[in-house]
């Protein structure tokens, strides 16, 4: 028989990969941002590079729109999750057509697929920090975003 301390726990990290599977199928998914504060907390920062920024709700609302409007048909599935205390590790695929420009990448209106690791921090129930790495080189090489230069 579990103890009571061993059953939370379990709980717990259950309840974390849910909360992040939510938000991927709710919000990112849909791009649905009307909901966003149910999983985002106030002071939610993004890691990049090694750098902290604490962009809050607005800041989360701002990506996913404008991650949409270059990949508007944009899919997210996770294939695997991991959970431990707070954190959640999430290995995902994506899908989506490249309909607009990014990073002063021309759109192809071709579809493409890459993959990428998020690591999310819970507390309380939100998602207070996000970071993580995709492989997008060879996808947008591949899609013709990105060309060879002779």
């Amino acid at each position: 028989m579990l103890t009571q301390s061993v059953q939370y726990n379990i709980m717990r990290k259950t309840d974390n990969k849910k909360i992040i599977s939510r938000y991927i199928d709710e919000v990112e998914n849909t791009g649905d941002v009307s909901r966003i504060h149910e999983f985002i907390d106030e002071k939610y920062v993004e890691v990049y590079e090694g750098e902290r920024y604490e962009i809050g709700i607005k800041g989360a609302i701002d990506h996913i729109l404008g991650v949409r409007k270059v990949f508007p048909d944009l899919k997210l599935t996770i294939e695997n999750q991991i959970s431990e205390g707070e954190w959640v590790v999430s290995v995902y695929s994506v899908t989506g057509t490249f309909r607009d420009e990014w990073f002063n990448m021309k759109p192809t209106g071709k579809p493409i697929t890459f993959t990428g690791v998020n690591v999310d921090r819970i507390k309380d129930g939100k998602i207070i920090e996000h970071g993580g790495a995709a492989n997008l080189f060879e996808p947008l090489f591949k899609a013709g975003v990105i060309i060879k230069i002779k």
